[in-house]
């Protein structure tokens, strides 16, 4: 059973500006990004999902991006320490949600941003940093969870979390050992390397599909949750044996955020 932690976006909205994709002056709303939130849920619980929520905090309302709020793995909580003050408390109301629920909660000591910089990949953790968080945050990673982490810098502001510029694929029928997608731009020329050595079957991404949040997506069992506004990455997908589920966020998207950004998986 896979399970996921999701924040309704009930005080959802764009009052400030801390990614190229926020702009205040676009008038979100609430109400049709609540909305939007129930279709995803309701996608999830059609997939067999266990979902568990946690309530948002009026003026936090970013908090709706879940995936930001921690990494959990082994029963244990890595808490999230915000690089921006807009976003600091977010932090320890996903700490406190982890310590009700029964996981060992690591306070960090360093900046990082969770599971948006932190994807797993096997039994190896793929980390994000040089935007948001922080290369120091993936010494506390290997402290904490004892496995290996392969450290990646982010170079484009567009794509400032891991989950927007690179996606963990697992569960194909046939696939033997994780695979990726990712777009080659928002990595630096050691992290391509990386990502080269480690994924030979990569998938690369197109520059007009990453733009829309499109490698921010979230599935298991060979079954892919994606973005509505794909031109070709889903037949890439498709091709190589995953099923895919097309959603639209696109009040959610104002805010700089999709699908895997409303997604944190519990790992117990």
């Amino acid at each position: 059973m896979t399970t996921i932690l999701m924040c309704r976006p009930t005080h959802f909205d764009v009052s400030y500006q801390i990614n190229p994709w926020m702009d205040p002056s676009a008038g979100a709303k609430a109400e049709i990004a609540v909305a939007e939130w129930q279709k995803l849920y309701e996608k999830y619980l059609e997939l067999g999902y266990d979902i568990e929520l946690i309530d948002q905090v009026e003026g936090l309302p970013d908090m709706v991006y879940a995936a930001n709020g921690g990494f959990t793995l082994d029963g244990k909580a890595y808490g999230a320490k915000f690089a921006f003050p807009e976003r600091v408390d977010e932090g320890p109301a996903y700490m406190d949600w982890f310590d009700a629920h029964g996981f060992e909660v690591f306070e960090p000591k360093y900046v990082n941003e969770g599971e948006g910089d932190m994807l797993m990949a096997g039994e190896t953790i793929l980390a994000g940093w040089g935007l948001r968080s922080t290369i120091e945050s993936h010494d506390e990673l290997r402290r904490i969870f004892d496995r290996e982490v392969l450290s990646l810098r982010l170079v484009d502001p567009r794509f400032y979390h891991l989950d927007t510029a690179l996606t963990v694929l697992e569960g194909a029928e046939g696939q033997d050992g994780p695979n990726v997608a990712f777009l080659r731009e928002a990595f630096d020329e050691p992290s391509l390397k990386l990502l080269d050595q480690r994924f030979p079957d990569a998938i690369h991404a197109s520059a007009a599909d990453a733009e829309v949040l499109g490698l921010n997506m979230f599935g298991t069992g060979g079954d892919l949750v994606v973005s509505d506004r794909l031109t070709d990455l889903d037949r890439q997908l498709e091709d190589a044996g995953y099923r895919t589920h097309a959603v639209g966020l696109p009040e959610l998207l104002k805010g700089g955020g999709s699908i895997k950004c409303c997604t944190l998986l519990l790992r117990r």
